[in-house]
Order: C-alpha cells, then sequence, then structure tokens
C-alpha cells in the first residue's frame, strides 16, 4: 500500500490528553525550573576594600594610557599622574597585601580546587545542573511509559524522508507519511522549541534554556554562577603596566592644545600674518 493512499484519523481526546498535557506541563516545568535554579543561586561575595583597590588602579593606568594619544589633561597634569601611577606599582602601594618584602619568595598562583569561594561557585553550579536535567528525564521518563507509540499531530507542511526518524521516533511504521509526529518526536520538539517562548516570558537570560541542559555539569557551573577569575600576579601586571605608562608619554598629545588658534581659523577670525 503506497504512502498515499494511507489516511490517519486521530481521536480528539489524544489532542485533549495527550498533546496538550505534554505542551503544558513542559512549559510550568519549564517556568518552575527557572525560579528554582534562582533560588538556588547565592549571592556574590563582595571583595575585600584591597582587592578593589588593587583592580582599580590597573584600570585606571589603562584608561590614562588609552586617552593618551587624545588626552583631556594638560602635559603637565599627565605626567604628574603617569609618575605616581609608576612609582606607586614600583612601591607595590596597591597591592592588596601590601608591598612585597624583599626576601620573601614569589607567591605560588592560588589552586582553584582548594579555594573555598571557587568550591562553592562548583557546588552551585552543579546543583544547577541538577535542577535542569533531573526534570527533563522525569518528563521523558512519564512520556515512554504512558503515551509511548501514540502519534499526536500531523505537521501542515510537506518534508523530506530524512525527518521521518526524528518526527516518529518510538513509531515503527514505514508506510506513515513523514509529517505524522510521535508522542516522543514532541517531547524533542518542545524540548528545543520552547526557548523562544521562555525568552518572551522569562526574558532574555532565564535559566529555562534547555540547550544549557547539554553542557556539562563543569561547563554549566561556569555558565550559571559567577566564578571569580583566574588568579592574577597583580605585582606583575603592575611592572609590566610601568613600562607601557613610560611608552604612553611619548605619544601623550593634549586635546585642548593650540584650541583658541583652531577655533579662530574655524571660524574665520584669524588674520592672514597670523602665526
Amino acid at each position: 500500500m503506497s504512502s498515499s493512499t494511507v489516511s490517519l484519523y486521530l481521536d480528539p481526546q489524544i489532542r485533549d490528553w495527550v498533546l496538550f498535557p505534554i505542551t503544558v506541563v513542559m512549559i510550568l516545568v519549564g517556568i518552575l525550573r527557572h525560579y528554582v535554579v534562582l533560588l538556588l543561586q547565592s549571592p556574590p561575595k563582595k571583595l575585600p576594600r584591597n582587592a578593589i583597590r588593587e583592580q582599580r588602579a590597573l584600570v585606571r593606568s589603562q584608561i590614562l594610557r588609552a586617552t593618551s594619544a587624545n588626552s583631556p589633561l594638560p602635559p603637565m597634569y599627565y605626567k604628574a599622574v603617569s609618575q605616581y601611577l609608576s612609582q606607586a606599582f614600583a612601591d607595590g602601594t596597591y597591592l592588596k597585601d601590601g608591598p612585597p618584602k624583599g626576601d620573601a619568595p614569589a607567591s605560588a598562583p592560588p589552586n582553584p580546587l582548594t579555594d573555598p569561594s571557587a568550591m562553592e561557585g562548583m557546588m552551585a553550579g552543579m546543583k544547577t545542573q541538577m535542577v535542569m536535567m533531573v526534570p527533563q528525564m522525569v518528563i521523558m521518563g512519564w512520556i515512554n511509559f504512558f503515551f509511548q507509540g501514540f502519534v499526536l499531530i500531523k505537521l501542515p507542511f510537506p518534508l523530506t524522508l530524512g525527518f521521518k526518524s526524528m518526527l516518529q521516533r518510538g513509531v515503527e511504521t514505514p508506510d506513515m507519511d513523514v509529517r505524522w509526529v510521535s508522542s516522543l518526536s514532541w517531547y524533542f520538539l518542545n524540548f528545543f522549541g520552547l526557548n523562544g517562548l521562555y525568552r518572551l516570558i522569562l526574558g532574555g537570560e532565564n535559566s529555562a534554556d534547555s540547550s544549557r541542559d547539554m553542557n556539562t555539569p563543569f561547563a554549566a557551573a561556569a555558565a550559571a554562577t559567577p566564578q571569580p577569575g583566574q588568579a592574577q600576579d597583580y605585582n606583575k601586571l603592575f611592572k609590566a603596566e610601568r613600562d607601557n605608562l613610560e611608552f604612553s608619554e611619548g605619544l601623550h598629545a593634549w586635546v585642548a592644545a593650540d584650541v583658541d588658534t583652531r577655533i579662530l581659523k574655524k571660524y574665520g577670525r584669524l588674520s592672514a600674518n597670523a602665526q
């Protein structure tokens, strides 16, 4: 019998008691998962004042260098600020642990596996990953147990035979039209297709995004929980920044240099023999 002569008539109860419940359950579980993830996330810990001061000093120097070619500071003030920062970096004034001692050995960067804050972030990410994976496993088992082999809906547009294995998973019927969708395939279509609805309801930065379930627990930990950055040796960064500051002093150009002459030239108020 050819596939063009096969006609299926679905009982309306399949729509009411299988199609709609699967869709509604997946939407509600995604919304619930979003709020559970928000409850599990702990607020980020505040950095100590000395650590913030250390970071801000480096950022201040970088901004000073970035604006050296069109600096709003006159040369005298720019040079004073640059030399002050360079001397402070040499003395270790902005280091959170204070200036380094001459006979002290170089401290090794902390191990992330022994850092309590890093371990807390990793555990929080793994808990978030479990909240994302367990509901999907339960829903998939529920569909396989109660609705295995059900045909739920027929798509209103033609498809090639390559979509048959994707849309009719769990239904082994070679003569069925490709447009028919089984219950298990409907689950996967909702699994990846509801992300747009979640973004509409919960916003762009929501935790109901099903694509996160495909990540590893460690990748999910990094994505779900803000992690402290990799330990940096600010003593070495400050030494490198000193060289950059010395180089940028030669590139300094005051944006307001000869501003009076430029304004007079622009509006034609400068005489022809003026210097």
